[in-house]
């Protein structure tokens, strides 16, 4: 039987001209980064398992499921590539959650990261999906126009209620507001 992701990547090996599209969708998000004005929604990096096991609690590391070996070189890479790329993150934003922060930290070291409820996993009926959105939807707005890029490293569901994006660990969906209420997809950047 073949997993989800090795399903998804021998599609994308059979069909060159989504490999194409996918390449393209790269490149002009990352240049989009580059020139500042853009946001970048990214997925905490590889967690093994998913939701939290019992008796999570926000702030104790140990209640929660943490990024692997695997999730921090992840992290560390998506940092590189970025860097390697000339993006400037000029803002750093993550949900409180352990492997978001983590993520955040390891990804962009030299960037103070400051824990935001709104990019907080509501998973399972944690938090409010629709407050957490607006909010984020809100902040994303207010990047219109400003130097650098915003990153925001949340979870799957909020980028999913963003965008309709299912984004694979460690994705980074980029975005560029038009004003407050518009924002347009500019592409993805996948590991």
């Amino acid at each position: 039987m073949l997993h989800r992701r090795g399903f998804i990547a021998g599609l994308t090996a059979l069909s060159p001209a989504a490999a194409l599209a996918q390449s393209a969708s790269s490149s002009a998000a990352m240049r989009a980064l580059s020139e500042g004005g853009a946001v970048a929604l990214i997925r905490h990096a590889a967690a093994p398992g998913t939701g939290d096991p019992p008796g999570f609690r926000l702030g104790d590391c140990s209640t929660q499921r943490n990024l692997s070996e695997e999730g921090r070189g992840q992290a560390a890479e998506l940092g590189r590539r970025l860097r390697d790329a000339r993006v400037l993150v000029t803002e750093l934003r993550s949900s409180r959650w352990c492997r978001a922060l983590h993520t955040a930290q390891l990804a962009f070291p030299d960037v103070p990261v400051t824990p935001d409820a709104a990019l907080d996993s509501f998973f399972e009926g944690r938090g409010s999906r629709s407050q957490q959105t607006e909010k984020t939807r809100a902040l994303i707005g207010s990047w219109a126009g400003r130097q650098g890029a915003l990153a925001l490293v949340t979870h799957q569901v909020n980028i999913t209620a963003l965008t309709d994006i299912f984004p694979a660990e460690g994705e980074i969906v980029v975005l560029r507001p038009i004003g407050p209420a518009t924002i347009a997809l500019i592409g993805r950047v996948r590991l």
